[in-house]
């Protein structure tokens, strides 16, 4: 009953965390002020670099995920808090570039401008819920709960990969078409 309640209380921990975040970065994205251009800092490398962080977190949770299917604990363990630490870095990347550049808009057409619209949208929404989703994960894992761990693992690996190649796919979108 204790590692119940202890279990709540954690989880409730995760949501409140993720939920702060997230309205933070609602509150940077649509009603901070971003400062008037000829800054002195050139954040023109953090998209890329956002794109290069997601890819390395989605390479390590394939690594991952082959580690704990070939029963290889430890390298999983390595795997998914590389994992974690690459997509902590995009996050305070990605804050830092929307705190002093704001948004890049668009400027595809044609066929290419709904599907970037459905992928930047369902990236969004799934990050949302991604976010204490991977934090419960980690939770679970780091607190020995082997058994709820697993589960929660099942949903989260493959909405954290679609996060992680989706954000590379719109950096793509938005700077390469």
């Amino acid at each position: 009953m204790k590692t119940l309640i202890g279990n709540r209380s954690a989880v409730t921990l995760i949501l409140i965390a993720s939920a702060v975040i997230l309205l933070f970065l609602f509150w940077l994205i649509y009603f901070h002020e971003t400062p008037v251009e000829g800054s002195s800092l050139d954040l023109t490398i953090l998209p890329a670099l956002n794109a290069l962080l997601n890819l390395m977190s989605a390479t390590c949770l394939i690594f991952g995920f082959k580690a704990i299917r070939r029963g290889n604990r430890v390298r999983h363990k390595k795997m998914m808090l590389s994992a974690l630490f690459f997509s902590f870095l995009f996050l305070v990347s990605y804050l830092t570039y929307h705190a002093f550049h704001g948004d890049t808009l668009f400027q595809g057409e044609g066929w290419v401008r709904p599907l970037y619209f459905f992928i930047l949208i369902s990236h969004i929404i799934l990050s949302v819920v991604v976010l204490p989703l991977v934090l419960t994960t980690v939770f679970f894992a780091a607190t020995g709960n082997f058994t709820m761990h697993p589960k929660i693992a099942r949903i989260t690996l493959p909405l954290w990969m679609y996060i992680s190649v989706t954000g590379v796919l719109v950096y793509l979108m938005l700077y390469h078409l």
